[in-house]
């Protein structure tokens, strides 16, 4: 009972963050049609600024309860920026090309963020573990939590419901959805196609930010990061169907029980069970579970 226990908190822990990193993930594609293997480093650089940032920050005589705060900034600080540069300086000159040439180009963003960031902060480790342990632990069924790790349930459900009350409950979120439904249709009705993409591409990049800047008290941000992650939410969103919100939901709960599971009972499997559970959803779904097949032209 106490395994289960332990398998359901962390998985639904591990899901949460994943599913943060895979929202961003997955409202890009379904806008932009764009796999964005730019994400993982995306959320690296969230990491990496908010463990500096924290570190910095515990060097002074401040509130340590301002650290969180400190976090989000950080994250929408780094999505702001670093995705606004990469859609108006690179991607809109590359929109209606074919989608391979569009993942190669987002590869390159992420080989070169990926040496900007060890130009930047080197080739250490840091490891901000202060707002982690400030909420102290709780204890479940005689089992010890940290208070953090739950917190981050709450931060999924606070962006997920936001982004999904974005989509459907406001006028801008139903332009974006006629945009992810027909873009030709949306651009002879009035509606601006380019603004669109930027503000869904900055947005997006916040949410990876925003997954990178809350986990780095989690882990230890180092090189390399941002490759694990990336390929962790494609396996979200490909479970769940790419550019579907409620799919990178049910993905990440996927991954992060199986994962859970596997640390618990069967460690030397972790991997191997998150991708083989893909490759069965794949093999009785081709689109994801809540994925939808399109029309393409040739």
């Amino acid at each position: 009972m106490l395994s289960f226990v332990a398998i359901l908190i962390d998985g639904v822990v591990y899901a949460s963050w994943l599913f943060v990193i895979g929202i961003g993930l997955t409202l890009i594609y379904g806008v932009m049609n764009i796999l964005n293997v730019a994400h993982g480093s995306l959320y690296a650089l969230g990491a990496y600024s908010a463990a500096w940032l924290i570190g910095q920050y515990f060097l002074l005589d401040y509130p340590a309860a301002a650290s969180y705060l400190l976090i989000l900034i950080a994250a929408v600080a780094i999505g702001v920026i670093f995705g606004f540069i990469i859609e108006r300086g690179l991607l809109r000159f590359m929109y209606d090309r074919d989608e391979v040439v569009m993942v190669l180009v987002t590869y390159a963003v992420f080989l070169i963020l990926e040496d900007v960031m060890k130009l930047t902060w080197g080739v250490e480790s840091y490891m901000p573990y202060q707002p982690r342990y400030l909420l102290g632990n709780i204890s479940i069924m005689g089992l010890p939590f940290v208070v953090y790790d739950l917190c981050l349930v709450l931060l999924a459900l606070v962006v997920g419901i936001s982004v999904w009350l974005g989509l459907n409950r406001t006028r801008p979120g139903k332009l974006l959805i006629a945009v992810i439904y027909d873009r030709e249709l949306a651009l002879t009705i009035g509606i601006n196609v380019g603004r669109v993409f930027t503000i869904t591409f900055v947005i997006g990049s916040i949410l990876g930010a925003l997954g990178g800047g809350f986990t780095a008290p989690l882990i230890s941000v180092s090189p390399g990061i941002g490759i694990e992650i990336i390929v962790l939410a494609f396996a979200v969103v490909v479970i769940g169907g790419l550019g579907s919100i409620e799919g990178a939901a049910v993905g990440a709960l996927i991954v992060g029980f199986g994962r859970a599971a596997a640390v618990h009972l069967l460690p030397q499997a972790e991997l191997f069970v998150v991708f083989g559970v893909m490759t069965l959803v794949l093999l009785i779904r081709p689109h994801g579970l809540f994925g939808r097949a399109v029309l393409r032209k040739i």
